[in-house]
């Protein structure tokens, strides 16, 4: 079992992305920003660090760096869009357009 507090979140704003390394793996989110306005666009964890939490907790950094930066979400990509409709604490940040 991989423990995800070993391994954190960096935001790599020149890639525009937020990203996970574990044991080699990269695990990312890509993002585009627009005035007020983040869209995150792909979730994407390789086949070795699947089904450990690690796309949880990469979307939890992207959506909370919203919160942080008073930015609304477009939820483009299909895992990103499922999580915030399972956790309510995320659906204020959700874009209306």
């Amino acid at each position: 079992m991989i423990n995800l507090n070993d391994f954190p979140v960096t935001h790599n704003s020149d890639e525009r992305r937020f990203e996970m390394n574990v044991n080699g793996e990269l695990a990312v989110i890509t993002y585009r920003l627009s005035p007020g306005v983040i869209s995150l666009d792909h979730t994407g964890v390789p086949v070795p660090i699947e089904g450990h939490g690690v796309a949880a907790k990469l979307t939890r950094a992207a959506l909370d760096f919203a919160r942080s930066e008073n930015l609304r979400v477009v939820p483009a990509c299909s895992y990103v869009a499922a999580f915030v409709r399972k956790h309510s604490e995320y659906q204020d940040l959700v874009s209306a357009s």
